[in-house]
């Protein structure tokens, strides 16, 4: 019997693997050194992260580059609290994680003892669900409790706390146990009315438009969705997460919608009868003021998340269920469309108000992301940051797979864009895997160069140095009459020693005509992790901008000529 024994922390782990997980992402401290010792002997691959930011941002690119969960094992106190940013990130954007936490002793929870904090009841508002474990016999039925919490329905970050003392008990595997959810449902099925009340207003629409959310990706609609479009001839706008969850290259994408969309895209909304969201939640980058979002268009909206039916916008159809069995279903309703006028209108908008930059003069962030993208190529897995070179990312890479697109989108975090890209290459090791970060959101989660660079993970880091809080300097710029403030980022440090202090490669490149020849040694290195930084003009601003308050119709397509407010 003694021979069988396991401590609490080696059942875990074990549990884990079985369930498939190969990677586990962290830092130790002393109240999770039970569950690092266990590591020692076990298969389960450590991935050391320099900071828990980072490990959660690893596990959350592992997660979305794969569709697999990412799991993250940390210390208590401020170890637990430094996951807070990366699980509210993967709860906004509906990422599988699974996070284990150290804590405490048992006798000590309450007390304030060193290194504890109550991150169970910190994590309540950003998780799918919250445990702690205080019975060692629970840890099996738990950890498969959480792996199935975290991906099925509406995915999103489990948090499990466990006392010091519980992970060090010795106690006998147990037997594969039920799940114990009696306040967990299954997510809701279609229903034919609803089904057929949308195929109804798909029909009778002159001027449809599809949107297209994460939850296409989520859910594998990618094909159901191609298929509906083609045959009704329907574009598709896709949300800033559903990019590549219908092809950005094919003829029916208009791309991104919203706030810094693409001007044809925020048109055929504008003008648009009807609006079919497919796994997208009406966000307030895209909608602006509810009440003054396309209002003469009939508005239908398929969600695996019952909550976020009417959550923001009222819609005249609501189709509750998972995407890919709902548009299945839908398909055998549907017949071609009477959109010819329609996609005709459409492609004069694309033709007369294309995305542009200008290409003469100092090195523009737009020009070396879109050259990176088209040398890179459709199938590299494309990670970003969060600020102006998020959404130049998001105009000008064309993806064709939502997996190969990586963002923060509803917490938009800086400091998401290098690990996330670490965790996408672990978890893909055999594909080109590059991020366009920012100087600014770059500087939040630096220290994970050394997780790269021991890794020997061949990531392509593109820095667009403008030298500024870019996004932010852009409001002050239009809207406060650019009177700036905290937005010089003088203090950067030099990034090409930076690479060198981290003993990885650095180019560096500064003129439009050295980009390809650049890109193309960073390309074809591949002994490790390098930085591109591309110094580059710090003045530009991302077009087209639709102004908080303004409706999509009441977008600014390009500078105004003004070089100062918006007002003058």
């Amino acid at each position: 019997m003694a021979d069988s024994m396991k401590t609490t922390a080696e059942v875990m782990l074990d549990v884990l693997y079985e369930s498939g997980i190969r990677h586990v992402f962290g830092i130790p401290g002393g109240n999770s050194i039970p569950i690092y010792d266990a590591l020692t002997h076990h298969p389960l691959e450590l991935v050391l992260t320099r900071h828990e930011q980072g490990a959660t941002h690893m596990a959350d690119g592992y997660a979305r580059s794969t569709g697999q969960p990412g799991v993250v094992c940390v210390t208590s106190g401020p170890g637990a609290t430094n996951t807070l940013t990366g699980i509210l990130t993967a709860m906004m954007d509906s990422v599988p994680l699974v996070v284990i936490t150290g804590q405490s002793v048992t006798p000590n929870i309450g007390l304030d003892a060193f290194q504890e904090a109550d991150v169970l009841g910190m994590s309540f508002p950003a998780v799918k669900h919250s445990y702690m474990v205080t019975n060692p016999n629970d840890i099996s039925r738990i950890i498969r409790e959480a792996l199935h919490i975290a991906t099925s329905g509406r995915p999103g970050p489990v948090l499990i706390d466990i006392p010091k003392d519980v992970s060090a008990t010795m106690i006998e595997p147990p037997e594969a146990s039920e799940y114990d959810l009696p306040g967990y449902k299954a997510p809701p099925v279609a229903k034919e009315e609803d089904l057929k009340n949308a195929a109804s207003l798909m029909k009778r629409s002159l001027r449809p438009v599809i949107m297209a959310g994460h939850g296409v990706i989520l859910s594998g609609a990618e094909e159901e969705l191609r298929s509906i479009a083609e045959t009704m001839d329907i574009p598709v706008v896709t949300t800033l997460l559903g990019k590549g969850g219908f092809p950005d290259t094919h003829e029916l994408s208009l791309g991104m919608p919203g706030m810094h969309g693409t001007a044809y895209a925020n048109k055929a909304l504008s003008n648009a009868d009807l609006i079919v969201a497919i796994g997208a939640r009406w966000d307030d980058r895209i909608t602006g003021v509810p009440e003054r979002f396309c209002p003469n268009a009939r508005k239908v909206h398929f969600d695996i998340d019952p909550v976020e039916i009417n959550k923001i916008i009222p819609v005249d159809c609501a189709v509750s269920g998972d995407a890919k069995a709902s548009l299945a279903a839908l398909i055998p309703h549907l017949e071609k469309g009477e959109t010819t006028r329609w996609i005709k209108q459409v492609n004069r908008w694309r033709r007369d108000y294309p995305l542009k930059y200008r290409k003469e003069g100092k090195l523009r962030a737009q020009h070396i992301i879109e050259e990176l993208a088209d040398m890179a190529g459709p199938k590299a897995v494309a990670c970003t940051d969060v600020g102006q070179h998020q959404m130049w990312s998001a105009q000008f890479i064309k993806s064709e797979n939502g997996k190969n697109w990586l963002t923060s989108g509803g917490a938009g975090t800086m400091g998401f864009g290098l690990p996330a890209a670490i965790g996408a290459q672990l978890a893909r090791p055999k594909d080109v895997v590059y991020t366009v970060v920012g100087d600014g959101s770059f500087q939040m989660t630096l220290c994970e160069l050394a997780t790269a660079a021991v890794q020997k993970l061949p990531i392509k880091i593109l820095v667009v140095n403008n030298r500024y809080l870019g996004m932010v300097r852009q409001w002050q710029h239009l809207f406060y009459e650019d009177r700036l403030t905290g937005v010089d980022l003088d203090g950067n440090p030099d990034f090409m020693k930076l690479a060198t202090a981290y003993g990885i490669k650095g180019f560096r490149v500064k003129r439009s005509s050295d980009v390809r020849k650049t890109l193309k040694a960073a390309l074809d290195w591949n002994e490790g992790p390098c930085i591109i930084e591309a110094v580059v003009e710090q003045h530009d601003n991302v077009f087209p901008m639709v102004p908080a308050g303004a409706t999509l119709d009441e977008m600014i397509i390009e500078a105004p000529r003004s070089k100062r407010g918006m007002g003058e």
